[in-house]
């Protein structure tokens, strides 16, 4: 169990910042760097191929202008692709990323080879998003560096099975990076997924209420005031199963107990601005832009606070829990 050799010694705490539709950006990727854990962004946050490559140029124009005034290096940072057919994008997006050589892709609905060598190319790394092992032998099979475990909990879409067996499985056919998501949102918890054979933390909800990201204060408030049991897990609203706030689907005016069955999934859909309809309801709100995703670890959201400010606070939190692994061993 290891980082890949592009990662080793660069990171303060062993956390990535996840990739959240519609949330993410720049401005989060660049201060989650410079504080020392690898920050990422979807493509599709930005419309188009051409705004996409705007956003890698400055943020790796803002990490080299950080290490040349600071002396420090900042920690990598990575772009998700959604590698799936109804995706209109991945071919652009794909040929931008290996153009600027980006030191991490993590890629979505899709493991496949050809991406992977591209990637290592130049260097960089391939995480891939599996929510099983079936998922997580496809990608090994097509070379990735790392299979994020997306378990149950997670934000966004997500997988059902408990961390324990699904970090078990992985560890029993792969021998490369890990990195744990699912109801993460402390240094301990950061502390625990190591302790079960993780490399990495994939923290995305906790990143949510910062200063920094720009989604609406109605929503930060909404993440401060909701507990695990307001997250529901539902296919109804995005086609492919995930986790939203039960109150924004309420206002969206879905009926909890009579949500639709859904008529398909398409990535191209979800990214464009045109709202969403199922054949069977009459909601046209559009999901993660009306309808808010979280996790299960929103719990533990108090206040909203910077980047800085939370990654100092994750890693006392951190430090402290392994001590205490360290006595108890």
């Amino acid at each position: 169990m290891a980082l890949p050799k592009q990662f080793t010694g660069k990171l303060a705490l062993p956390v990535v910042s996840a990739p959240m539709f519609l949330a993410s950006t720049p401005q989060m990727v660049v201060a989650s760097c410079i504080e020392g854990i690898i920050g990422t962004f979807p493509a599709a946050n930005q419309r188009t191929s051409e705004g996409l490559e705007r956003w890698v140029i400055d943020i790796k124009q803002s990490l080299i202008a950080y290490e040349i005034a600071s002396g420090k290096q900042a920690a990598p940072f990575g772009v998700n692709v959604i590698v799936h057919k109804t995706n209109p994008r991945v071919k652009a997006d794909l040929a931008l990323l290996v153009k600027h050589k980006v030191p991490l892709l993590i890629t979505s609905l899709g493991a496949v080879s050809d991406v992977v060598d591209a990637v290592h190319s130049y260097g960089g790394v391939v995480f891939h998003d599996v929510i099983n092992a079936r998922h997580g032998r496809k990608a090994m099979q097509a070379g990735v560096d790392g299979l994020i475990a997306v378990a149950a909990g997670a934000g966004g879409h997500a997988g059902t099975l408990h961390p324990f067996a699904l970090i078990q499985e992985l560890r029993q056919f792969f021998d490369k990076t890990i990195i744990l998501s699912g109801a993460i949102s402390t240094g301990a918890e950061i502390a625990a997924a190591l302790c079960l054979g993780a490399d990495l933390a994939y923290m995305g909800t906790r990143f949510l209420a910062t200063q920094e990201c720009q989604i609406a204060n109605e929503y930060k408030q909404l993440l401060i005031e909701s507990s695990a049991e307001d997250i529901i897990y539902t296919n109804a609203i995005s086609g492919i199963p995930a986790s939203f706030v039960k109150k924004s689907i309420e206002n969206a005016g879905y009926d909890l107990n009579n949500l639709p069955i859904p008529d398909g999934f398409d990535i191209g859909a979800e990214m464009s601005d045109d709202n969403k309809h199922h054949e069977n309801a009459t909601v046209t709100a559009k999901p993660w832009k009306d309808i808010w995703s979280a996790g299960q670890g929103v719990s533990a959201i108090k206040h909203v606070i910077s980047i800085k400010e939370l990654i100092n606070q994750l890693s006392e939190e951190f430090e402290l829990a392994m001590l205490k692994v360290k006595v108890k061993s």
